[in-house]
């Protein structure tokens, strides 16, 4: 599977953080009813291995599992060991991409900068997470996707309903959400998870239709 070309054509990335092993697979399953297929599970949460393993087991192929949070080469080999497909990370750790690419799995580090961008494009990452996003905006993102046309982005802090497609139109190939689209601690009962999977839908319709 090429992941890029997989992100791109399903890129709301669901990012999940604070979720346990008990409420893993429900929150997964009601993202995928509601047509995300890409989920990023948070590597500071306890017991974020055995969330990506039961994620990995329980949906096979359906939907692509990644690490995220990833600050160093340690975590990420545990969580490509667990079944991660790919690393994002928050900032741009050369010794983390080279991790990833040593065992073939999509590196996505986190960058601002264009000299960040650059460099971690030239240090193999496959796709950049252009981190946080909401501080410079969608016309912050164009005007870096100008030069490096090239360079798949990620965008990642700040995106909702409101501003996906302004980034996706600006050169994002993808958008990471996180507590906009889910927040593990308030899916309590069947309805709200029910409510997740239309709120995943009113993502993925918005990219969709457009």
């Amino acid at each position: 599977m090429n992941v890029v070309h997989f992100i791109k054509e399903n890129p709301i990335v669901a990012v999940i953080r604070e979720a346990t092993p008990e409420n893993i697979l429900p929150i997964v399953n009601a993202l995928y009813k509601g047509g995300v297929k890409v989920v990023e599970i948070t590597a500071e949460t306890p017991k974020v291995m055995t969330m990506i393993e039961k994620v990995t087991d329980e949906f096979c192929n359906q939907v692509l599992v990644g690490a995220g949070t990833v600050l160093d080469p340690e975590t990420a080999r545990a969580a490509i060991m667990a079944g991660s497909t790919f690393i994002v990370s928050p900032s741009l750790n050369p010794e983390t991409i080279k991790m990833t690419k040593r065992y073939g799995v999509t590196s996505i580090p986190g960058a601002l900068t264009p000299t960040e961008i650059l460099t971690a494009y030239e240090h193999g990452a496959d796709m950049i997470k252009v981190f946080p996003a909401n501080a410079f905006g969608p016309g912050y993102v164009k005007n870096i996707h100008g030069p490096f046309p090239h360079i798949p982005l990620m965008v990642t802090g700040g995106i909702n309903q409101g501003n996906v497609l302004e980034y996706m139109g600006s050169g994002a190939l993808a958008v990471g959400v996180g507590s906009n689209l889910v927040n593990p601690k308030l899916l309590k009962s069947e309805e709200d998870y029910h409510t997740l999977t239309s709120k995943a839908l009113e993502y993925t319709q918005v990219v969709i239709k457009n």
